[in-house]
């Protein structure tokens, strides 16, 4: 089910005295954050947009600044929310790359006559792995590998997927 926000980090805490936060990114590419002029503070239809006043990296977090918040109490107050984008301001994918938000909810078809529906998208560091709840109650971890994914049809979410002998074994 397409969504029209795509949340792009989660903010972990205040940072320094001026209002910055720490951002975790949920974002394949942290580099994008420099690009950014605007946030938007939260997934629902409620969301505020910020205006981005600064944007640092530190190891595998993002120290970013908004016009909106300039001290440390204020910055507080935005631990554990959202950061996202809107769907029109996503970066541009590659073929046969998609959002997780577009992939979750999404009905599988098997190879070998089950189907069920993507819950989870793992990211490992070789490859993602779909977690798909079939109907007849058993869990698949799928790798999400082009010998596992034969069509990923976004419009009508559904996803046709070759199972690999051996996964669903008990």
């Amino acid at each position: 089910m397409a969504t029209d926000r795509l949340r792009i980090g989660v903010i972990t805490s205040p940072h320094g005295v001026h209002g910055e936060v720490k951002v975790y990114p949920t974002t394949d590419d942290i580099k994008r954050f420099s690009k950014l002029k605007t946030v938007i503070l939260g997934m629902d239809g409620k969301g505020v947009t910020l205006h981005v006043r600064s944007v640092k990296y530190h190891k595998n977090m993002v120290i970013m600044g908004f016009d909106e918040f300039g001290s440390m109490d204020e910055a507080e107050k935005l631990r554990d929310k959202d950061l996202c984008v809107n769907r029109d301001d996503a970066i541009k994918l590659n073929k046969d790359e998609y959002f997780v938000a577009d992939l979750i909810g999404m009905k599988v078809l098997t190879d070998v006559g089950t189907e069920g529906e993507l819950t989870d998208v793992m990211h490992t560091g070789a490859n993602d792995v779909y977690v798909i709840n079939l109907d007849d109650g058993r869990e698949l971890l799928l790798p999400a590998i082009a010998q596992c994914v034969l069509d990923v049809d976004i419009a009508d979410s559904v996803m046709k997927v070759h199972v690999l002998p051996g996964l669903l074994d008990q």
